[in-house]
């Protein structure tokens, strides 16, 4: 992705595929690129992807032939092309021979979609999420939700398509609102229950936007569900793909227009304003009484962005 796109890429974005929307729409490309010798494959198995091992780690491409050898089923889940190469991931997970050899090779390793980001570049892990959301998506999307009939791969994995009633089934991104909220001096910060509150963690407050609802009015609606303080002048600060498992991270900063808490008790473990000074300790991990997101979250560059005075 350019780098005047946005003010920040965050992890997850930044992908370097051309989605190749024309060739996708050609089903004799798609089939001949399955089996090209130049072709590129990405192995998924369960909830992680496969990287080369030792010390220049990478994302794990195999070629046509390592496909073969290991009786890898290439159902088509097209994602994209570089230098003129097509890349598709293929999920292995039902598989054991061939998750096994690829284990026991001693070149190849299986790291979780999160913690993967550590080992390998930025715009490696916006691949990472395109393969994991699409894979997510097949393996729920396998029969119409009209008619109950089994549905078929279409575009390369961009479609599924109905054998009986021929309605055609599209992937879906659930937009998340996120956003930092602060009267000035302070900045609100929740603990939902759940993994939150099991890592006695603190983050700013998000929520799915509903049908028929804007970014802002879901700022809006959010946070007074969860906090119980009304906000004002929303602005727009970046966003960030998130494939646990299909979701795009709106994030934004907004001002409070109330100050007195009223929390959620039944989403919410807590929720406190909390002065720049402890955000910053926060941050730093100096503070014991605040553990904030790491850096791989949306979460992480709201707070840094206002603790460092940086709010567009």
């Amino acid at each position: 992705m350019s780098s005047d796109l946005s003010r920040m890429t965050h992890i997850y974005a930044g992908n370097p595929l051309d989605r190749g929307d024309l060739e996708r729409r050609d089903e004799e490309w798609l089939s001949a690129s399955a089996k090209a010798a130049t072709s590129k494959f990405l192995p998924l198995w369960e909830n992680t992807v496969m990287i080369t091992e030792g010390s220049d780690q990478g994302l794990g491409w195999l070629d046509i032939k390592e496909i073969d050898r290991l009786g890898i089923e290439v159902e088509g889940v097209f994602l994209g092309l570089r230098d003129g190469a097509a890349h598709f991931t293929v999920d292995i997970t039902k598989n054991e021979s061939a998750v096994k050899d690829l284990k026991e090779s001693g070149d190849w390793a299986f790291e979780d979609t999160r913690g993967v980001t550590s080992l390998i570049s930025a715009t490696d892990s916006g691949i990472v999420a395109q393969a994991r959301a699409q894979i997510n998506w097949h393996n729920k999307h396998g029969f119409c939700s009209v008619c109950g009939h089994p549905t078929e791969l279409k575009k390369g994995g961009h479609v599924r398509r109905c054998g009986n009633c021929n309605t055609q089934h599209f992937p879906r991104t659930d937009p998340v609102v996120i956003t930092a909220v602060s009267d000035g001096d302070r900045l609100l910060l929740g603990q939902s229950k759940g993994r939150l509150q099991a890592m006695n963690r603190y983050s700013v407050l998000a929520g799915f936007v509903d049908q028929g609802e804007s970014i802002e009015e879901a700022v809006q609606r959010e946070i007074k569900e969860e906090s119980g303080i009304q906000v004002r002048n929303v602005r727009y600060h970046s966003s960030q793909p998130w494939p646990f498992p299909s979701t795009l991270m709106v994030g934004c900063h907004a001002d409070a227009a109330t100050s007195e808490i009223t929390m959620d008790e039944g989403e919410m473990a807590d929720v406190q304003w909390f002065t720049r000074k402890d955000v910053l300790s926060g941050l730093a991990g100096t503070n014991e009484n605040l553990a904030l997101p790491g850096s791989i979250a949306i979460a992480y560059h709201l707070i840094t962005a206002w603790a460092n005075n940086d709010v567009p």
